[in-house]
């Protein structure tokens, strides 16, 4: 039986199919960064306080019906005289400030009303428009008592991101890579789609989560077709770079949309629509060979394989596959399931660190993604550079990986990233892009951890348990995400406890990492016994050694 690549090999590697295929898969990820992230702006809490219906009692800016305090969330609440805010959930009573007037008095000015009774905002709130002409929290009143329903309503996301990651892979295996990408293509469109006209805050949560199902599964559908489709360096590139340079791209164009269109149903509309324009590739990318072949469908495998090389102009041999080419695969000598990863020492201490290193990269990564519009900045443009910023993350993790030993560059991201969060804090407003800068290095930082965590993982565990193994652990990791949300609105008890939260898991992490064993340069382990050991700490070179990066990334399967 002969190898995939060497059956399709005289189709070449970079030949104008393969061209097409890349561009068109990679740009198929684009509307996926649009939407990712979009919930930074459609869930944005905008400055509010209690409505007051009568307008013969308002002061500017505010009314003066409304207490002020020493606030700790500047994004909710409105900032009036000495660094006084309005308080977002509570006026003074009505009944008492009505009778004060009726009595020709000017609540506020002749009569001093911190002593009077306080109530809830019963009659509503008011929204400032000055960034945002409307959120979902403005439009569901997400404030106050269900203020926790903004930070849930991006967990019902990422839980959905969560089961399609975890399912999407048996989609795939089950009815193929194609069906599963467009339909779930499909299926985001139209979620995106009825959000827009929800009803209620349930309705809308219950096609969020359906849209984040969606999202993942297309993209991990068009991940493995691409790796699929394309051979040697065309899949390395494609795999670590070209999908995630779409994904980037189209988080790029988010803030642009969000500038233009402040209304989040118009925003949401806007994000969606450039889905459509990749339902099409049903007729310009095929389904894979490989997955074909996996399944005993060799005739359909070969007839894609020559139209591959019609296109590109080359002539195929008589015959490409035998039916002994068949890649379905069959049982291993000795069944190995999750339970394994805890069976040994070593392969649970090195399981439970790259949760935890992974977690922290995750809970982190997202943290930072989705409290741009936190910062004490224009929330757009911070949300572009934290999108450009991950061009050259990526960039950089490919270079590191080629030259320098994983367990240091591990520790030395890690640890930048904890020094620039805890860094925030220490800057003044009045240099606000200092903080943005900052910030930035972090997210830099956690964006190429986050990619050396795929590579460092599948080195890691043997190839008996591999699979299992590094999607456990990106599966745990996927759960920092989901709290992410949760630990972003820590800043209502102080403004910068988020980022020294993500610093300390960072410092923790680095710690962790440091006893993880050294993969560099070394083969791929097979069994559980061959699994690397933590050796003493030696002075790491950076000579490239037997097995290169991209060696060993195409041996790994990615």
């Amino acid at each position: 039986m002969q190898l995939y690549e060497e059956a399709v090999g005289f189709v070449g590697e970079w030949s104008p199919f393969q061209r097409v295929s890349f561009l068109l898969l990679s740009a198929s990820l684009v509307p996926n960064g649009l939407t990712v992230f979009a919930i930074v702006f459609v869930g944005a809490s905008p400055p509010h306080h209690c409505l007051v219906p009568d307008t013969n009692h308002t002061r500017a800016p505010g009314a003066a019906a409304i207490p002020t305090e020493l606030g700790v969330c500047l994004c909710c609440s409105e900032v009036v005289d000495g660094g006084q805010e309005l308080s977002s959930c509570s006026r003074y009573r009505l009944d008492v400030v009505r009778n004060l007037s009726a009595q020709g008095l000017v609540p506020g000015r002749d009569v001093n009303l911190t002593d009077v009774e306080q109530e809830g905002c019963l009659d509503g709130w008011s929204y400032s428009r000055d960034v945002y002409q409307s959120t979902i929290v403005s439009e569901f009143d997400l404030v106050c008592s269900d203020q926790w329903k903004q930070p849930f309503t991006s967990t019902v996301f990422f839980l959905g991101i969560l089961l399609g990651s975890t399912i999407s892979g048996q989609m795939s295996d089950r009815f193929g890579r194609k069906p599963v990408l467009i339909s779930t293509m499909v299926a985001q469109i139209i979620s995106s789609i009825i959000q827009i006209f929800s009803p209620t805050w349930t309705v809308f949560c219950i096609f969020f989560f359906i849209s984040g199902f969606s999202q993942s599964s297309n993209y991990v559908a068009a991940f493995v077709l691409g790796t699929e489709i394309l051979t040697g360096k065309a899949r390395l590139m494609f795999s670590s770079f070209g999908a995630n340079f779409g994904f980037a791209f189209g988080y790029m164009l988010l803030p642009l949309f969000a500038f233009f269109l402040k209304d989040w149903k118009f925003l949401l509309f806007a994000t969606t629509l450039p889905g459509l324009v990749f339902i099409p590739i049903w007729w310009f990318v095929p389904e894979s060979p490989r997955w074909l072949l996996s399944v005993g469908r060799v005739d359909e495998a070969e007839a894609i394989v020559r139209k591959i090389a019609k296109f590109n102009n080359v002539e195929a041999p008589q015959v490409i596959f035998s039916t002994q080419d068949s890649e379905t695969e069959t049982l291993p000598e000795k069944y190995h399931n999750i339970l394994h990863l805890l069976k040994t020492r070593n392969i649970r201490n090195t399981t439970i660190t790259v949760c935890l290193v992974w977690f922290s990269f995750r809970i982190g990564y997202y943290g930072l993604s989705l409290g741009t519009s936190q910062l004490h900045s224009d929330p757009y443009l911070s949300c572009f550079i934290s999108a450009v910023i991950e061009i050259p993350a990526y960039l950089f993790i490919w270079l590191i990986i080629r030259y320098f030993p994983r367990r240091l560059t591990l520790t030395c991201i890690l640890l930048t990233a904890a020094l620039s969060l805890y860094l925030i804090q220490l800057v003044p407003q009045s240099v606000s892009y200092i903080a943005v800068a900052l910030q930035m290095v972090g997210k830099f930082a956690l964006t190429a951890g986050a990619g050396l965590m795929y590579i460092y993982a599948v080195e890691l565990f043997p190839t008996v348990i591999r699979n299992t193994g590094t999607g456990t652990c990106s599966t745990i990791a996927r759960v920092g995400s989901c709290v992410a949300p949760f630990a972003l609105s820590l800043n209502i008890y102080y403004q910068y406890l988020p980022q020294i939260t993500f610093g300390t898991m960072c410092v923790v992490s680095a710690f962790a990492a440091f006893f993880l064993p050294e993969t560099f340069g070394k083969a791929l382990p097979q069994t559980i016994k061959e699994m690397h050991k933590r050796e003493r700490v030696k002075c790491p070179g950076i000579t490239q050694k037997e097995h290169s990066a991209p060696e060993t990334l195409i041996r790994s399967g990615l």
